[in-house]
């Protein structure tokens, strides 16, 4: 018999291996961690977001690829736009920037909660992941299934948290304008990779 423990960590461990995979959503978090700015809007987005589309998913909305399949094509080469823009603004930074940490201007709390959403939501993967795969996952355990969903918003919780907090740990050390130039440059692969990913996956 499924017991609440095995419902919990299932859906904790799932929602986990789904999550850490190097994307443009946690480049964008580490990134904020490691400016120390309004990180904690970063991380309460992401897992809200997480959240919402997770009790979707066990709710049942886990249909939306044969529903329409449409809104998905939508969704996948909105975010290739976006990831190659987010892509671009990142290289021009990496080639010209000379910020430090403490001395770069600070975004807006309203800019930065729009990037946010921007690169957790313009990516079609993350419903797939969150309506079709967690809910299916979720949905297996039966009677258990909120048991299950709660252990993979945890797992959400944790790791936005462990990213956003973890990087602003270290953000005394890396007060160079070099590192950040580094930093810029890897962010801007990563977007290019997750795009073309998006767009010829």
């Amino acid at each position: 018999m499924t017991t609440t423990l095995t419902a919990l960590t299932t859906g904790f461990l799932a929602s986990l291996g789904l999550i850490v995979a190097i994307g443009a959503q946690n480049a964008w978090v580490l990134r904020q961690g490691l400016r120390r700015e309004h990180v904690g809007l970063v991380v309460a987005i992401c897992v809200g977001a997480d959240v919402v589309l997770m009790a979707a998913g066990t709710a049942g909305l886990g249909v939306l690829r044969d529903a329409a399949p449409w809104a998905l094509e939508v969704l996948r080469w909105g975010g290739v736009a976006y990831l190659l823009f987010f892509a671009a603004m990142s290289l021009r930074s990496a080639l010209t920037s000379r910020e430090h940490l403490e001395a770069s201007a600070a975004r807006p709390a309203r800019s930065v909660a729009l990037t946010t959403l921007a690169v957790t939501l313009l990516n079609p993967h993350v419903y797939l992941d969150t309506l079709v795969m967690l809910g299916t996952v979720t949905n297996s355990f039966g009677d258990l299934r909120w048991v299950a969903a709660g252990g993979a918003m945890v797992a959400s919780l944790v790791w936005f948290t462990l990213v956003g907090l973890g990087a602003r740990a270290l953000s005394g050390v890396l007060d160079r304008p070099a590192t950040w130039r580094v930093i810029d440059g890897v962010v801007a692969v990563v977007m290019v990779v997750v795009a073309a990913m998006l767009a010829f996956g």
